[in-house]
C-alpha cells in the first residue's frame, strides 16, 4: 500500500478518529522517518516509512472486525482494574482492538470489536441514528400504552427526550424487543424506569442491520462477513 495519508494511517492503527489523530499531529507528537510531521495530509508508504507517536513506533496493520456475543460480567472497555474486559475474550495477533460502544456489565449480546477508529466513530455518531435492537425482560407487566409512549420519545432526565423507539411486547407481557436509535447512558433501562419497571435481563440482538449470530455462545466470537461489514460501512 502506497501513498496513504498520515491521519488515515494513524486512524487505521486504532489511535483515534481522524480529528483526534490530527490533534496529535498539530501537537508535534508524530514523527515520520525521525522527523516531526505537521500536516495530516502528508503521504507515506507503510512498507518503507517509519511512524512514531510520542517516540513509540507505530506498526501499520490491517483492520480487524469481530462479532462478539458479550457475556454478563465483562466490561465494554480495553482495560479495567477490577473486571475482565470484552477485549480479553478476543485472541488476535492485532493490536488496538476496542469495542464499538458499550454494553452494561450485566448486559449480554452483540458487540462489534475492531481497530477501525473511523468506522467506530461513524457508527456511534449521534447524527447517524444507527438502530440497535434489544431483547428485554422486566420485573412487572409492560402495558400496551408504552408502545405509543416509546414511539413518541421519553423524558429520561436529559436535555432532550429520547428519539422515537420501537417497542414490542410478548404475550407474557414481561419480555419483548425494543429498538433505539441513539446510545444514551443506560438508555433502555432508564426508559422502562420511567414506568417503575426494572429491566431484569437485557441482550442486544442487532446493530445497524447486523444480527447476532445464533451459533455464538456467550463469550464466543467470529470475524464479520463481507456482507455484514458492507452494511455497517453503508451506514457511514
Amino acid at each position: 500500500m502506497k501513498g496513504i495519508r498520515l491521519d488515515k494511517f494513524l486512524a487505521d492503527c486504532g489511535l483515534g478518529t481522524r480529528s483526534e489523530v490530527k490533534s496529535f499531529i498539530k501537537s508535534k507528537r508524530v514523527k515520520v522517518n525521525g522527523k516531526t510531521s505537521l500536516s495530516p495530509a502528508d503521504k507515506l508508504d507503510p512498507d518503507t516509512d517509519s511512524v512514531a507517536v510520542d517516540d513509540k513506533e507505530i506498526i501499520y496493520k490491517a483492520h480487524e472486525y469481530y462479532m462478539l456475543n458479550k457475556p454478563s460480567g465483562y466490561v465494554s472497555a480495553t482495560v479495567d482494574d477490577t473486571h475482565k474486559t470484552v477485549v480479553d475474550l478476543i485472541k488476535s495477533s492485532g493490536k488496538g482492538l476496542f469495542p464499538v460502544g458499550r454494553l452494561d456489565i450485566d448486559t449480554e449480546g452483540l458487540l462489534i470489536i475492531t481497530n477501525d477508529g473511523e468506522l467506530a466513530h461513524n457508527l456511534l455518531s449521534p447524527r447517524k441514528h444507527v438502530d440497535k435492537t434489544y431483547y428485554y425482560e422486566t420485573d412487572k407487566d409492560v402495558e400496551e400504552e408504552l408502545i405509543c409512549d416509546f414511539a413518541r420519545g421519553l423524558d429520561i432526565g436529559e436535555d432532550k427526550d429520547t428519539l422515537p423507539a420501537t417497542l414490542t411486547i410478548n404475550d407474557n407481557r414481561r419480555s419483548g424487543f425494543v429498538t433505539i436509535r441513539e446510545g444514551k447512558f443506560h438508555q433502555v433501562k432508564r426508559m422502562f424506569m420511567v414506568y417503575n419497571l426494572k429491566v431484569t435481563y437485557l441482550k442486544r440482538m442487532s446493530m445497524g442491520g447486523v444480527t447476532l449470530d445464533e451459533g455464538l455462545s456467550p463469550g464466543e466470537y467470529r470475524e464479520l462477513t463481507k456482507e455484514e461489514l458492507d452494511r455497517l460501512r453503508g451506514l457511514c
